[in-house]
């Protein structure tokens, strides 16, 4: 799927139409010359036709490009059912979205002022410079969708030998098909099963993290039995441990079954990828994914350095 580029635009002061130009030239800060360029994620703005459209209807009159203080009106693709860390990628540019819509400026905005509405804190996008270059009106920009990436690990000396069926891995494969079913987001889930052997599940884990996988979700071997070993391989291996999320199920949980407090699940992450060590039992995947799903995006988003609220 490709964008065009209908115009790109810039102005001095923030809070103002923005002009449309013959090009645009971008770096490391966003949009040279333009007052909402910085060291920060909402560099350049990005407003479609679609959009405009619709809102020149509601308004009654023709609305300019750049009038909504938008760096590049584009044509093509609905910005609004992107995501972040969605890319457009030229020639000459890559574009990575880090926001859909912003908090409106109200009175201190131009366009709002005139008509008192404003079409970009719900369907305007921002994006950061990953590719600096340069853009003019008929450019082309295409749109790659950022597919989120999971590994799904059971530990199971049974059910790695064919001796006992696995249905927690399974599970979370469903669960994680589910929760981004109709969403405007792409994932791909795949599923390993290894025996309760540290130094297998050492090595699939980096290998996995070398990969560059997003997430990668345990199952098995977190309580206290002599093959429990999840929980003493992980935790050496994590750059930064995320207490609360187990911490808030376990207690939730346990105060109505007091076994559950005895899991040594923990989250984390390693590199780039998140980790989560789940216990065994399907119960147990029902109950943690269930919390987990809840954080699960903010935290890949704050690891690539966005604040998406």
């Amino acid at each position: 799927m490709s964008l065009k580029i209908l115009s790109v635009n810039v102005s001095k002061e923030k809070g103002t139409i923005k002009k449309p130009v013959e090009e645009i030239t971008l770096n490391h800060l966003g949009v040279m010359e333009d007052a909402h360029a910085g060291a920060w994620h909402r560099q350049v703005s990005l407003l479609g036709k679609e959009s405009i459209d619709r809102f020149s209807r509601e308004a009654g009159r023709s609305i300019a490009f750049g009038e909504f203080a938008e760096n590049i009106t584009t044509e093509g693709v609905e910005l609004v059912k992107t995501s972040p860390l969605d890319r457009f990628v030229g020639e000459n540019v890559e574009l990575e979205i880090t926001q859909i819509g912003k908090e409106c400026h109200g009175t201190s905005c131009a366009i709002f002022r005139e008509v008192g509405n404003c079409v970009m804190p719900k369907e305007g996008i921002f994006a950061r410079v990953i590719r600096q270059g340069s853009l003019k009106s008929g450019d082309i920009l295409d749109y790659v969708p950022r597919i989120l990436r999971f590994h799904v690990i059971t530990l199971s000396d049974r059910a790695s030998k064919g001796q006992y069926e696995d249905r927690s891995g399974p599970r979370i494969v469903e669960i994680l098909n589910k929760h981004f079913e109709g969403k405007p987001r792409k994932i791909e889930v795949t599923h390993a099963v290894i025996p309760d052997d540290a130094s297998s599940l050492k090595v699939l884990i980096e290998r996995t993290v070398y990969d560059e996988v997003d997430v990668i979700i345990t199952t098995g071997g977190t309580g206290i039995g002599p093959r429990d070993i999840t929980v003493e391989t992980v935790e050496p291996m994590l750059d930064k441990e995320i207490p609360g999320i187990m911490e808030m199920i376990r207690v939730k949980y346990g105060a109505e079954k007091p076994n559950a407090l005895l899991s040594r699940g923990l989250a984390g992450l390693m590199a780039g990828t998140l980790i989560y060590t789940l216990p065994g039992s399907v119960r147990a995947v029902n109950e943690y994914m269930e919390e987990i799903l809840k954080t699960l995006e903010h935290l890949i988003y704050m690891r690539h350095g966005l604040d998406v609220h």
